[in-house]
């Protein structure tokens, strides 16, 4: 995508202010030391990162600011949807796997999406993380940011809350289920 496409409207900017001003004043154990006037003077500072935000919403993600980096100034958002992003789910680990399937394929692959929706996939810490706020992918998983040496034999790892713990498995990169998307991270 071109630098042109990644802009949102003065309405579609408006919107997603205000959709994620109430989800931050919602939601404060998420962000106990933050101000939303700040994150907001932030976001608009940055528009194609709002853009990102945007589309992480449009697909469910419902993202909120979970965390500031003192040291890059920086806000971290991540999806905070219930169970893992509808507008993300049935699709392989990566553009590799995705390449590879000669049958079956699915629409597209959770790397390549987050890719070009400008974010991130949620590490392993940062999904344990995301579960200290609440209880997320009860009924569904979300896949993870696999290391290197892992996706170099052909397997990727995904996450779950099941019996009050949070799960972390592996799957071959070119599986996926209607049951299992992706979550991201973006910082601001």
């Amino acid at each position: 995508m071109t630098k042109k496409n990644k802009q949102l409207t003065a309405q579609q900017s408006e919107e997603i202010l205000k959709t994620l001003k109430t989800r931050f004043e919602k939601n404060k154990n998420r962000h106990t030391a933050i101000e939303w006037t700040n994150v907001r003077e932030k976001l608009e500072a940055n528009p194609e990162k709002l853009w990102s935000l945007h589309q992480m919403e449009e697909t469910g993600g419902e993202p909120d600011v979970v965390d500031f980096d003192k040291e890059t100034g920086e806000y971290i958002f991540y999806d905070c949807s219930a169970e893992s992003p509808k507008g993300r789910r049935s699709f392989c680990y990566d553009n590799d796997a995705l390449e590879a399937r000669k049958e079956h394929k699915p629409k597209n692959s959770a790397v390549g999406l987050a890719s070009q929706m400008g974010i991130d996939l949620l590490t392993e810490a940062q999904y344990r993380e995301l579960q200290q706020l609440g209880k997320f992918d009860t009924k569904t998983s979300s896949w993870l940011k696999t290391p290197e040496k892992i996706r170099k034999l052909g397997g990727a790892i995904f996450g779950d809350f099941r019996f009050d713990t949070v799960f972390v498995y592996h799957n071959g990169v070119q599986s996926y289920y209607a049951g299992r998307g992706f979550r991201g991270v973006l910082r601001v």
